[in-house]
């Protein structure tokens, strides 16, 4: 896929996606959404890939917001499939991923952009981050998962009156939340997030895999999350990951892991 709005570096088996629609604050359009799916799905499935990391273009915006310009006219059909598409080819997906997501929010997450950074496994904020979900302020509630993300990372109360007031907070109040598990400046962001991914990469990617489904299921209503971790604990046994990693605690020497 030829990408128009986003553009991707790689190195030492990080992967960092870049979000480039600086004019619109990288609001997310119907093009972005689908050059991401792309974008993280031809990541995953490149073994050289061990972490990636997403993030906005320029220091004012992470992402801003869903590009409200393309479902301002939409029907109640048009609004509930603009949802469901959305949350199944990159919210859910990212979620969901065998690699390991990082976001680093520089300047805005709002709406659709603080969704996005939800569905990462994590996320680091600079100084200068702000993030809400504004979306009441419009007639109309997060759709991309932000009602049932939210809650589950800071709390019910706490989700409760971040939407209903459609208020920001700044990134020292998303730290204390637990929305973010670290704040740093604008100029480090990057560089904390390569360092961390890079601690992330000396470790089993297959190990890793499992890990991230079984931690989701635990937040699944259809799912028993104990009997997950119980099933993806023994898959490890079968692996070579494992055979590698428990050799080399045993001859006291760093493991290396095939991936397999």
């Amino acid at each position: 896929m030829d990408y128009e709005n986003i553009y991707i570096e790689e190195e030492n088996q990080l992967a960092t996606i870049v979000i480039n629609r600086p004019k619109k604050l990288n609001a997310l359009n119907r093009r972005t959404i689908e050059e991401l799916h792309v974008a993280f799905k031809e990541l995953d499935e490149d073994s050289e890939t061990k972490v990636i990391i997403i993030t906005g273009s320029g220091d004012k915006a992470f992402v801003a917001g869903a590009d409200i310009s393309e479902f301002a006219d939409f029907s109640v059909k048009e609004g509930r499939q603009l949802a469901a598409a959305g949350q199944r080819q990159l919210f859910d997906f990212v979620e969901n991923l065998s690699t390991p997501v990082i976001a680093a929010i520089n300047g805005f997450a709002l709406g659709g952009g603080l969704e996005l950074a939800m569905a990462c496994h994590f996320r680091v904020a600079s100084s200068n981050a702000r993030m809400g979900l504004p979306e009441v302020s419009l007639g109309v509630i997060p759709g991309y998962g932000g009602t049932q993300r939210l809650p589950q990372l800071v709390g019910k109360g706490r989700a409760m009156e971040m939407i209903m007031t459609a208020g920001m907070i700044d990134s020292d109040k998303a730290f204390g939340y637990g929305l973010v598990n670290h704040v740093v400046s604008s100029e480090e962001l990057l560089p904390f997030c390569k360092k961390i991914a890079s601690r992330i990469s000396n470790n089993s990617s297959v190990a890793i895999k499992h890990a991230i489904k079984a931690v989701n299921a635990g937040f699944k209503y259809d799912a028993d999350g104990y009997s997950v971790e119980i099933d993806a604990f023994g898959t490890c046994f079968g692996t070579d990951d494992f055979k590698e990693g428990t050799t080399a605690f045993l001859e006291k020497r760093k493991a290396d892991f095939p991936g397999s």
